[in-house]
């Protein structure tokens, strides 16, 4: 789960530019998508400043998606950061785009569980 400025606008980013789909149920202050395993964005929790430093420091955010590519095409003409285009990695074609508050999140589309 990552904390964030803006939940409804995280959460729309979300939903309408990178596909995924919101759970049915969520606990108070915290959307939770539909995923394997679990992605949730939320509020901060009390007594952090989300504007004390780099946001997303030490934090590593991949999502796993066969269609990478396409994603990658979705989220650049909607204007999203990109921070590293398409190439081929050790999980397969991965690009890594810059979410509304800043983190960095890596997108690639071989499974890495056989």
């Amino acid at each position: 789960m990552k904390s964030l400025r803006d939940l409804e606008k995280a959460a729309a980013f979300y939903k309408n530019t990178v596909g995924l789909t919101r759970a049915p149920l969520s606990p108070p202050h915290a959307v939770v998508f539909d995923t394997q395993p679990t992605f949730a964005v939320r509020d901060p929790t009390p007594g952090v400043d989300l504007e004390s430093g780099q946001l997303g420091l030490g934090v590593a955010l991949w999502l796993h998606d066969p269609e990478a590519v396409a994603l990658h095409q979705t989220v650049a003409e909607s204007g999203v950061t990109i921070l590293q285009e398409p190439f081929e990695g050790p999980f397969g074609m991965t690009f890594v785009f810059q979410d509304p508050d800043g983190y960095a999140v890596t997108v690639h589309d071989r499974a890495t569980r056989s």
